[in-house]
């Protein structure tokens, strides 16, 4: 076998990997009715806290978990360490349970071990769940996500023969692809996932429909940088350290940071199926409260060096330590000059305000799946988030660690091109961008 067969994945168009979709008929609504006001752990969807909730809905303590071996199934980016270090750091023990780290070899992996029960939960991407619910990321299934992992801390990497070419920016890149007859490639990591939207987004914020002026590719995120070395796409959007590793190998440079694109962005999720979590609620439970407990330690400046030392190795991330360490405390390096402290770095805790798991946030990813038209028609987006993020149970593991939640399910953010996301009419939000498929 040549080096270029080792390295090349199986690359897969996102136009032919998916099948729309339609419409989330009225039942949904009729769900929605019925659950809405247990879903909720500090307050409903109308900020109403409800009586049987101003007291914990779990007694610490009194509930063993159904299962006390786990098997967590991650891909080898910085945004993993959570799962790594609740096994590692004897996280997991203090609720009863022993986590095993199962490294996977991509997305698609991952999907497809959690829905089949190989893997009882995993480190994934917030838009592959919401997927997999709809029966656009491969086999349906009924998915929940426990927690939000990270925010932030993912990136777009273009090859350095475009920086050759003058570009430095999304308008000169757009420039480019106006002015040279060719066909550019761009990589994400899964059709549904984070990075393809953070990509079309930031293409379409720069004017370039990335579904009718570039041809967009899957890479698994280990093999982003050989790829890009050996000339399969022209750039890529992927988490860390792939980007600091393309500088690092001096084979790109990164364009934009995804906090750029949406600051404090929701990314990866720790996600399994609805079965599991019906059949395994304290062990569920039990996994939030160790991750987070994670979450939390990571979060402080002071542990990063020594996590991003953990992660490094090659049961992990497989990456020079230098390589996680810079980014992972907000030193950013562009590759073409620029150097700067970002506060938007990685983020896993904050007091626990990355770890609630936001209706809005999944809702997003369904708008964006309806605007480049891997959904046909719009579905009942908060129902499908009420159905899928599993506030109730995360607030009572919060709860047991004295983490507060918000008082809302919503949040409000403005990303790149000005416009705000609230969550509140989703279906006219995905309608509203001028460049969509």
């Amino acid at each position: 076998m040549s080096d270029k067969e080792q390295v090349t994945p199986t690359l897969i168009d996102s136009a032919n990997n998916l099948n729309p979709i339609n419409t989330v008929d009225s039942s949904r609504r009729g769900f929605l009715k019925n659950t809405i006001a247990g879903v909720v752990g500090a307050a409903t969807i109308m900020n109403i806290l409800p009586a049987s909730l101003q007291t914990n809905a779990w007694a610490a303590g009194s509930d063993a978990p159904e299962i006390t071996e786990v098997k967590i199934g991650f891909i080898p980016l910085t945004d993993c360490a959570p799962i790594i270090v609740a096994a590692e750091m004897g996280f997991d023990k203090k609720y009863g349970i022993k986590i095993t780290p199962s490294k996977e070899a991509s997305w698609a992996a991952i999907r497809d071990k959690t829905v089949n029960g190989e893997l009882h939960a995993a480190h994934v991407l917030y838009g592959l769940m919401y997927g997999v619910q709809l029966g656009i990321g491969g086999q349906k299934k009924d998915m929940a996500v426990l927690m939000t992992l990270n925010h932030n801390g993912q990136g777009i990497t273009l090859a350095n023969q475009l920086k050759e070419k003058g570009v430095t920016d999304g308008r000169s890149l757009k420039r480019l692809l106006d002015n040279e007859n060719r066909d550019y490639t761009f990589a994400q990591t899964f059709p549904t996932g984070t990075h393809a939207m953070w990509l079309n987004y930031w293409l379409a914020a720069n004017g370039i429909n990335p579904v009718k002026d570039v041809k967009t590719i899957v890479v698994p995120p280990p093999q982003m940088v050989a790829n890009m070395r050996i000339g399969n796409m022209d750039g890529y959007c992927v988490g860390e350290p792939w980007n600091a590793r393309a500088i690092f190998d001096k084979v790109g440079f990164s364009i934009a940071t995804s906090q750029d694109i949406w600051t404090d962005h929701p990314e990866k999720v720790l996600g399994t199926t609805a079965d599991f979590v019906a059949k395994n609620p304290n062990t569920s439970r039990a996994m939030i409260m160790a991750i987070l407990d994670a979450c939390r330690y990571i979060e402080a400046t002071e542990n990063r060096a020594k996590v991003a030392k953990l992660i490094a190795g090659k049961a992990y991330v497989n990456a020079p330590e230098e390589v996680i360490a810079g980014r992972f405390v907000g030193d950013y390096d562009n590759g073409i000059g620029k150097k700067w402290k970002d506060p938007n770095f990685m983020k896993f805790f904050e007091d626990g305000k990355v770890n609630f798991p936001y209706l809005s946030d999944g809702m997003w990813f369904l708008t964006q799946h309806k605007r480049w038209g891997l959904l046909k028609s719009d579905p009942d987006y908060l129902a499908v988030a009420t159905k899928i993020n599993q506030v109730k149970l995360y607030s009572e593991a919060a709860s047991q660690l004295g983490i507060s939640v918000p008082k809302d399910v919503m949040r409000s953010s403005k990303l790149m091109d000005g416009v705000v996301w609230d969550g509140k009419n989703p279906a006219a939000y995905a309608a509203g961008f001028k460049i969509k498929a």
